[in-house]
């Protein structure tokens, strides 16, 4: 009996090792773990061979999608639609990209936008045994995730009233513990709280001046004393309590002059940096005043980043691009370090030491995350690109390193790459 309690013990912390591991290397939503762009992963690639790292697979009719993947567990998440009727979510196996199921959410939203880019646009969020997803007519869906049935689904339009921007939603929903965060916009429900597992209504958040969901996904900061869900609305970034969605602040400085506002809030340091295309980037450090909470202005400049592909905070300095170049900039100070052309603008993540861009014309390249000047490790272009639709149209999907790999995704095209030594 001793004997085989040991051997028992033994196998379920043999269980428990795998999963921790396991775990550990998965991006299980929108710019990964922890929602910031960065990878824990280590013994990667410091030098791409001059053809790229090698491809593993490609799938190609994926369904179009401005999207990332979600990797968890052996299987990829990812959202795409077929015309403008189907919108829905894919599992894959991570070794070959074959599906495993499939499931419609709904249709897409606003298919009549000009500029005219209708596709599915949010990355899946996985939590445990569910994926939360939300497609881009504001069709919000659990889903179990072995077997792709549906657990409970709402409409932000229809249920709160919502209101999304020209291009439709393209949040990812965020799960904090069992709150599940996301924003219709409208007067009824700007942001609101669900219970994960029902669905059911923890919160509603009226703003005080009723705005338009826009293009980013929300983030988790602690300042002034208190927990707050960071979104930005039409009109401005805004910081509500997380325990009760009572509003706390607005900042407006850097939203977008085109109504376009889409790379997501960073944290980091007590400061929240947003931006936004023909405006500029800027942080504030949400301060307690007054009895209430107050965004205080550290720094402004347009010439921060601010383009679609999003930031990344890495050793006290921002990464990301903007207009035609990437920026590196002093995080707490706003001081531009350098700047370069490269594959920029493009969308990025960090993993080992170093950045992964995604340039908007097709390139991917190999960068070191340093204050001391930019240097390339590779770059290439992956095969058998995409058709595009519209002239206007441009490799806009985020980079994802996850358990050696890279992924890259361009509309209806998912390519994998071995970036492991």
């Amino acid at each position: 009996m001793r004997s085989y309690r040991g051997f028992a013990a033994s196998v379920a912390l043999s269980v428990l090792i795998t999963a921790t591991c396991a775990g550990a290397a998965d991006w299980p939503q929108w710019r990964g773990p922890n929602r910031d762009g960065i990878s824990q992963e280590t013994g990667l690639l410091t030098q791409w061979p001059a053809e790229g790292p090698k491809l593993l697979w490609q799938v190609s009719d994926l369904g179009r999608a401005f999207s990332t993947p979600a990797v968890v567990g052996g299987r990829i998440y990812v959202m795409a639609s077929q015309g403008v009727e189907d919108e829905f979510v894919k599992a894959l196996d991570v070794k070959n990209g074959k599906p495993i199921w499939s499931t419609r959410i709904g249709k897409v939203g606003n298919p009549q936008q000009k500029p005219s880019f209708p596709a599915a646009r949010s990355t899946p969020t996985v939590d445990g045994d569910a994926l939360y997803a939300l497609g881009s007519d504001g069709d919000l869906a659990c889903i179990e995730l072995a077997t792709g049935k549906i657990r409970w689904q709402k409409s932000l339009r229809s249920d709160f009233g919502g209101k999304p921007g020209t291009w439709a939603y393209a949040e990812s929903p965020l799960i904090d513990g069992d709150t599940l965060l996301c924003a219709p916009g409208g007067a009824q429900a700007t942001l609101v709280a669900l219970n994960k597992k029902t669905g059911e209504v923890i919160w509603k958040c009226a703003l005080p001046e009723a705005d338009d969901a826009a293009y980013t996904s929300a983030v988790i900061i602690d300042a002034a004393g208190v927990r707050q869900y960071v979104q930005v609305v039409q009109k401005g970034l805004v910081g509500v309590e997380a325990k009760t969605g009572k509003f706390l602040w607005r900042y407006g400085k850097t939203m977008s002059t085109y109504g376009a506002t889409i790379p997501s809030p960073v944290v980091g340091d007590g400061l929240v940096y947003s931006a936004g295309s023909g405006s500029g980037g800027g942080a504030v450090r949400p301060i307690a005043k007054g009895g209430g909470v107050e965004a205080e202005q550290v720094y402004f400049d347009p010439k921060l980043p601010t383009a679609i592909g999003g930031s990344v905070l890495v050793g006290g300095y921002l990464y990301g691009c903007s207009a035609q170049v990437l920026v590196c900039a002093d995080f707490k100070t706003g001081q531009i370090k350098w700047a370069d052309r490269s594959a920029a603008p493009g969308s990025l993540c960090f993993a080992d030491g170093k950045l992964y861009l995604h340039g908007e014309n097709g390139e991917v390249a190999l960068v070191d995350a340093t204050p001391d000047g930019y240097r390339e490790h590779g770059r290439f272009t992956p095969p058998n690109s995409p058709k595009r639709i519209s002239g206007m149209e441009k490799a806009w999907a985020y980079p994802v390193v996850c358990d050696g790999r890279l992924y890259i995704r361009d509309h209806d095209v998912l390519w994998c790459y071995g970036v492991g030594k």
